[in-house]
């Protein structure tokens, strides 16, 4: 039997079997002859079949685990960023806010970047291991109206921990009312408690010449709004080198980089008790 299976050309699936043929005993094939030919035709076939699904099949699940894979990954990119930036934004967002609303004193007018005095705060309050974060939204030439027309977008922004009012000196120089100043003020310090904000008034003074009614109504109106809403208040920035002339540039007006210090020193003693507990020894 062996003999004859060899005898079969695999090769030649499609071809008919000779009816006469024998095996080696002379009897005729017959229907197990017939049945052995048409095995080796269909076999042969569903073998070819099967090799080719398989193929298709192996070419499939690949195809899937490869497209699996890239949009895993594509997912593992995007998932990586999106908390990246999250904790960027938390981390941004845990830093207190020390917001501080002035004019060109607080802009550092005239000075080179980095050297006014809330610049230097910012150096202070790390070397003191304060969290908080200087923001400086002083406007030169600002005044009361502008600051309070301002706030209320300021305050939405950044959420201060604590608002420092830094305005009225050029509606002082300007000769403007005093009762809209007063008026400005107040408002101003009610919005910011109102958003949860500590607030601290930097006082300011005006020359003689405006007129000693004049003069000593404008350097009150700072206190007597910081006593009405319970705030803190330094009622006058200069207080120390106000009357050096050295302290200040051309303009009489503005102080100049070494003055930057000495404005730092006299807010600070009112500012330090609204920051709460330091983060020592990190």
């Amino acid at each position: 039997m062996g003999k004859a299976f060899a005898q079969v050309d695999l090769t030649a699936v499609g071809a008919a079997a000779p009816p006469t043929q024998a095996w080696r005993d002379g009897t005729a094939p017959r229907a197990i002859g017939r049945g052995f030919f048409v095995a080796a035709r269909i076999v042969p076939r569903t073998l070819q079949c099967f090799l080719v699904c398989r193929e298709r099949l192996e070419c499939s699940v690949d195809s899937l685990f490869s497209s699996s894979f890239r949009w895993t990954r594509r997912a593992a990119v995007l998932v990586t960023a999106a908390l990246l930036l999250c904790s960027g934004a938390l981390g941004q967002a845990a830093s207190p806010v020390i917001l501080i609303v002035g004019d060109s004193i607080s802009a550092a007018y005239g000075l080179a970047p980095g050297t006014g005095w809330a610049t230097l705060l910012q150096n202070r309050l790390g070397a003191e291991h304060f969290p908080h974060r200087v923001v400086n939204a002083s406007i030169s030439g600002d005044t009361t109206a502008g600051g309070r027309a301002r706030l209320a977008a300021l305050l939405a922004q950044h959420r201060p921990a604590v608002t420092v009012i830094e305005l009225g000196g050029n509606d002082g120089l300007r000769g403007g009312s005093l009762d809209a100043m007063r008026e400005n003020l107040d408002a101003m310090v009610v919005a910011a408690q109102k958003a949860g904000s500590h607030v601290l008034i930097l006082g300011m003074r005006v020359p003689p010449n405006y007129g000693p009614a004049y003069v000593q109504r404008f350097a009150g109106i700072f206190g007597e709004v910081a006593k009405a809403h319970n705030a803190a208040v330094v009622p006058f920035m200069f207080e120390g080198f106000g009357e050096d002339n050295a302290m200040f540039q051309p303009d009489g007006v503005h102080p100049i980089a070494a003055a930057q210090g000495k404005l730092l020193d006299n807010a600070w003693p009112a500012l330090k008790p609204m920051l709460g507990a330091a983060t020592k020894g990190k």
